[in-house]
């Protein structure tokens, strides 16, 4: 459930006006998204909990929105290129592995929710779904945490005090908030098997009151990114360091001409032409204490 805003200097897929206003419209509905799910696990407690269900629904389904859309930013900006991954592992861990892993975790509680929503709507059906739905309301968090480390293994050459700071306010929170769902999905699952429970009723107290707490410092970690983007996207302001031998300067040489189409032969090493019917010998180095000796 992050945010990912690259260590790189600038986001290069489509034009420049268009860029910085999706990167806002991003921001702005992941903030909206931390509502729902605040306001949904507070419903909860609420004489219409099937409403809070609904809320947590629409706020899971904004967050996969959101996580979707820096994939596709990352990888356009390599015009879509995987091979390229193979020099540039912050590419490969970090900003293309990190929104697939918070997709698919937050797919995983979307569908948790979805199951206790229709046992709650159709009254039957619980031990078929409420198995898998304790299941997968475990394992998303669980990607939430590994998407988290992930994401703070950040790349810097010459990172300037004030990105790094921004950085660390969004990861922060993220991770704090993915490690409070997963301790409540575990206290969950070990107050379902003592005493079982069904619909509505799936979530217990303290699962809930976690949760709201890990929603309400995902909701702080949004507004951290909102300011961070507002940042990023004034240049006169913030220096941005720029990864350099990355993936993106490969597909600039590409287009130039000075690589050849082909990746695989990035890797191939260009070897000097030896004559080999009268080969020479390579002149070894002078040492500099024989230098002093022969001028004497």
């Amino acid at each position: 459930m992050v945010k990912l805003a690259s260590a790189r200097e600038i986001r290069t897929y489509g034009p420049r006006i268009t860029r910085n206003r999706s990167e806002y419209m991003n921001a702005g509905l992941y903030v909206f998204a931390t509502i729902l799910l605040l306001g949904g696990f507070v419903a909860q407690y609420s004489s219409e909990p099937r409403s809070g269900l609904v809320l947590l629904l629409l706020g899971f389904f904004a967050i996969i929105i959101v996580n979707v859309h820096d994939l596709i930013a990352h990888l356009a900006a390599i015009d879509y290129r995987l091979s390229l991954m193979e020099y540039d592992l912050q590419l490969a861990l970090v900003e293309f592995a990190v929104p697939l892993v918070y997709t698919i975790g937050t797919i995983l509680l979307f569908l948790a929710t979805l199951f206790l929503f229709i046992q709650a709507e159709k009254g039957y059906g619980y031990f078929k779904l409420e198995k898998h739905a304790l299941s997968m309301f475990m394992a998303g968090p669980i990607l939430w945490v590994v998407g988290s480390i992930q994401n703070s293994c950040q790349i810097y050459e010459r990172a300037n005090a004030h990105v790094q700071i921004l950085q660390e306010a969004v990861l922060i929170p993220f991770l704090l908030a993915s490690l409070l769902f997963v301790v409540g999905a575990i206290i969950n699952n070990q107050e379902h098997d003592a005493a079982i429970h069904h619909g509505l009723e799936l979530l217990g107290h303290t699962c809930i009151w976690l949760c709201i707490f890990g929603s309400s410092i995902l909701f702080v970690g949004a507004l951290a990114n909102v300011v961070k983007v507002f940042k990023m996207q004034q240049h006169n302001e913030v220096r941005l360091e720029k990864l350099r031998g990355g993936a993106q300067e490969r597909l600039i040489q590409i287009r130039e001409g000075r690589m050849p189409l082909i990746v695989q032969e990035y890797s191939r090493k260009e070897l000097p032409d030896v004559d080999v019917q009268n080969p020479q010998p390579t002149p070894l180095p002078t040492p500099y204490k024989d230098v002093l000796v022969s001028r004497n």
